[in-house]
């Protein structure tokens, strides 16, 4: 007996659903093709940070006086700064170095944040409360007087620099996990969970953790722009990485800002990887915001009609 014959008449048959991954590229595609821009580059930024040692054509230290600021050659593609370093060379293994604060500091963001949320937007009360107001506190003073207020305080270096812009950009992000929590804890199967006896802690790891980890993961892409950016502000100002390691921030302050009049490729290299660089993480940020967010129109975890097609 064939399958239609076997189903009752006015039967619904449901469509065959695509796993979210698979849906989230597809939609990426079809809808966000600057986000496809963006991920490009974070994927360029991402694998010349891991072969930085094979694509440099010079060590991001290695100095020949004899090509002082040389001119963009064969010997030298985009030239060389004041002591005759290779400025390509400098820009590669610069790039490790923003990845490397932006994915670590982007991590410190989400835990930090999820940590703190979780437990206020769940517990409430006056726990709540004085989270709130503390974070109110902190949000009035200018975000860059307290990150170089903090670096001056624990010193320079790549590890300072993660943790400061990590738990700072965690703070920022609280009110963000809080309202996603405070949006789901009076869903029906927590009342359940809780109705039957079960620990806090069970129900905020079983039940509330997966269904905050959208949000978790809008959050650790959008601010991972954030964290390259205050990144390279740091080491403009001289608080970030200290030298002779290459930060495209440290670059544009130091002999870039000096001689930029002289040899003005030590200034717009620089200052163009970067540019690219945030723009490209930004558009990806905001692709995958747009596409997991369910309070955004067309989110993945949307209310959508699924159409369904009637038989008999």
């Amino acid at each position: 007996m064939s399958e239609t014959a076997d189903r009752l008449p006015g039967e619904i048959k449901e469509p065959k659903r695509r796993s979210v991954l698979a849906d989230f590229f597809i939609r990426l595609v079809r809808e966000k093709p600057l986000g496809i821009i963006g991920g490009v580059i974070v994927l360029l930024l991402l694998l010349t940070a891991i072969f930085a040692d094979l694509l440099a054509p010079y060590g991001y230290n290695e100095i020949v006086m004899a090509d002082r600021l040389a001119a963009p050659s064969a010997k030298h593609l985009l030239g060389a700064d004041n002591v005759g370093r290779d400025l390509l060379s400098r820009l590669i293994y610069g790039a490790r170095i923003s990845m490397y604060v932006g994915l670590g500091a982007s991590a410190i963001n989400v835990i930090f944040a999820t940590l703190i949320g979780l437990i206020s937007g769940y517990l409430g009360g006056k726990f709540d409360i004085i989270v709130q107001r503390f974070v109110d506190a902190l949000l009035t003073f200018p975000m860059l007087i307290i990150v170089i207020t903090l670096m001056a305080l624990i010193g320079t270096g790549i590890v300072q620099v993660i943790i400061v812009l990590g738990i700072w950009g965690g703070i920022l992000w609280i009110r963000v996990v809080r309202s996603a929590v405070i949006a789901i804890k009076e869903n029906v199967y927590l009342e359940a969970a809780r109705s039957i006896g079960a620990p806090t802690g069970r129900i905020l790891n079983r039940h509330v953790l997966p269904n905050i980890a959208p949000v978790m993961i809008v959050i650790f892409s959008v601010s991972m722009a954030g964290n390259i950016l205050g990144e390279a502000s740091l080491s403009f100002l001289g608080f970030g990485i200290p030298p002779p390691t290459p930060s495209w921030g440290g670059m544009l302050s130091s002999e870039g800002r000096t001689f930029m009049y002289e040899a003005p490729w030590l200034a717009i290299w620089p200052g163009l990887a970067l540019s690219i660089v945030v723009y490209g993480i930004s558009m990806w940020g905001d692709a995958v915001r747009d596409l997991l967010d369910p309070r955004l129109r067309g989110g993945v975890g949307s209310y959508r009609k699924v159409k369904t097609k009637k038989v008999g």
